[in-house]
């Protein structure tokens, strides 16, 4: 890992990463209770990693995944992820003011398309 990305996640982290990668690790326990909810809690941990250490990483499809990707996806945008992808726009666009902030808005921007739609979606190292 280069010294930069290694800079860019320590301040990610210090500028608020740590605290919503622990809520979705909360977030994902509380869904894997039920066995319906265990999918979804999945997701909530593939979030909470990516959220501790964007920099370097990027998303990718993951290859097919058929129907229950498709109905997954759906469920989530429903449910919570049109209000987290918003989240992040927002972050994002609040991080965009400042000349400093525009690599943590392009990272938020990468955390609103997977906080979309997860299912699918792979996050792999640059």
């Amino acid at each position: 890992m280069s010294i930069l990305r290694f800079l860019g996640n320590l301040a990610w982290l210090l500028l608020g990463g740590l605290v919503i990668a622990m809520l979705w690790v909360i977030a994902g326990l509380m869904l894997c209770v039920t066995i319906v909810g265990i999918p979804f809690g999945i997701q909530c941990f593939k979030l909470a990693g990516f959220q501790l250490a964007p920099f370097g990483r990027h998303v990718e499809p993951a290859g097919t995944g058929g129907c229950s990707m498709v109905l997954g996806n759906i469920l989530w945008i429903l449910l919570f992820g049109w209000e987290l992808a918003l989240t992040n726009l927002v972050v994002a666009l609040v991080f965009a003011v400042t000349i400093v902030g525009i690599p943590f808005a392009v990272q938020s921007i990468k955390l609103a398309g997977l906080s979309l739609a997860p299912f699918g979606m792979r996050v792999v190292s640059d």
